[in-house]
């Protein structure tokens, strides 16, 4: 039987999980708000839905649903719109999966947390997340899996631009640290879930060696042959809401459960690794754009 896999807002993440399966001869149909996406999601071998507005039927079909779209004061926007279809589904689903975020734990203070640690989130995206995993996790008999995902970098996604263009800055806040994950991970991670169904579980997604963010510029200049960017200090820096959110919350996250249950060997355990690959594998990053 062709394994169908259903993704809402097919992303970054999406993406590398589809060039994981795509030798599998998996079936994948990919969402996107943008007509532009659509086209770009076709040429990645996937098929492609404009949504809200398109045809989802093949909810009919899946076999497997990932879930990248983020939720807003409203709610989880694919429930919003297709709760009793995914309820009606949930029984000949195999597996469904939740990217959620380690912004649903809050701040620990540099201090480490797990999968069982109790949900406490600082942050308005933290809180969103923690209604959204509770919402989807109250279809009955819908085989979730919950994956709480770290920082996420990769190809076209990481400190390497900024560091070119001479726009990058190395914020200190003593004793911050951030936990990362490469997309490729994200993608092994999600692979090995399904290959290995465990309705209810939750995962978090994140590497060996989390980290002070101003190392990581600091390394990524250094890979470049570039000056070291400047520090600033965290109360000088200006820095959007956002940005600003993520130094609010301060905590290592432990990955053991995608090694012990899923049997995951990251590719990438660190930043040191997962940088220098990244110049490696696209050397194209090295040169001025």
């Amino acid at each position: 039987m062709t394994q169908v896999l259903l993704s809402f807002g097919h992303g970054y993440s999406a993406q590398a999980l589809v060039r994981l399966l795509a030798p599998q001869s998996w079936r994948v149909i990919g969402t996107t708000r943008c007509a532009e996406k659509a086209a770009a999601i076709r040429e990645t071998g996937a098929e492609a839905v404009v949504w809200p507005g398109g045809d989802v039927s093949a909810l009919r079909e899946a076999t497997h649903v990932l879930v990248s779209a983020g939720p807003t004061e409203a709610g989880d926007p694919v429930l919003a719109l297709l709760r009793g279809q995914i309820a009606a589904a949930a029984p000949r689903l195999t597996w469904v999966g939740y990217l959620s975020t380690t912004a649903v734990y809050g701040d620990h203070g540099g201090g480490w947390v797990d999968e069982t640690t109790p949900l406490t989130p600082a942050s308005r995206r933290g809180r969103l997340r923690v209604q959204a995993e509770a919402e989807w996790g109250a279809i009955p008999g819908l085989p979730l899996h919950v994956f709480r995902l770290a920082g996420i970098y990769g190809p076209g996604r990481g400190p390497f631009a900024k560091v070119r263009a001479g726009t990058s800055r190395r914020i200190i806040k003593p004793g911050q640290v951030f936990s990362r994950i490469h997309v490729e991970d994200v993608a092994q991670v999600l692979a090995a879930s399904m290959a290995r169904p465990n309705p209810g579980a939750v995962y978090n997604v994140c590497d060996d060696n989390p980290a002070p963010p101003e190392e990581v510029i600091a390394h990524a200049a250094k890979l470049l042959g570039l000056p070291v960017p400047p520090a600033i200090a965290y109360e000088e820096a200006e820095m959007t809401p956002m940005a600003r959110s993520f130094y609010g919350e301060n905590k290592r996250v432990r990955n053991d459960r995608i090694k012990d249950e899923l049997g995951v060997d990251l590719r990438y355990p660190g930043y040191l690794e997962g940088l220098g690959a990244l110049l490696a594998d696209h050397p194209d990053q090295m040169s001025e754009k």
